[in-house]
């Protein structure tokens, strides 16, 4: 079983929130979980701070058992120290579609006579 730890979204439209969960990699995003070991908030405070809350030592102890961090994940917790630091995980964006020739295309139905 492979396990990983990875965030969970919560909140509602436009305001996320995520909790940091350690869950089965077959499961669903917002699915069952393990272990709770963390939150993130994403927007900033009043002060301008994003907050993250990490249970540090149950962490080391799923890491120690071979769950895997995903990539923004990784990234929160180099910020905290508990990893070494990681690159800035890239956003995921949809590739565009293929432009369509003008050659390519099927040439136009004959016209019919009267």
């Amino acid at each position: 079983m492979v396990v990983r730890i990875r965030l969970a979204r919560f909140g509602r439209k436009h305001r996320p929130f995520y909790r940091i969960v350690v869950a089965d990699a077959r499961s669903p995003r917002d699915g069952r979980h393990l272990e709770r070991v963390g939150t993130y908030d994403p927007l900033p405070g009043k002060d301008g701070i994003k907050e993250v809350r990490l249970r540090a030592d149950r962490i080391r102890y799923w890491m120690a058992c071979g769950a895997q961090p995903t990539s923004k994940v990784a990234w929160l917790l180099g910020k905290a120290g508990i990893l070494p630091e990681q690159p800035r995980p890239e956003p995921v964006v949809a590739a565009p579609a293929p432009a369509v020739d003008a050659s390519d295309a099927a040439p136009p139905a004959p016209a019919a006579d009267a």
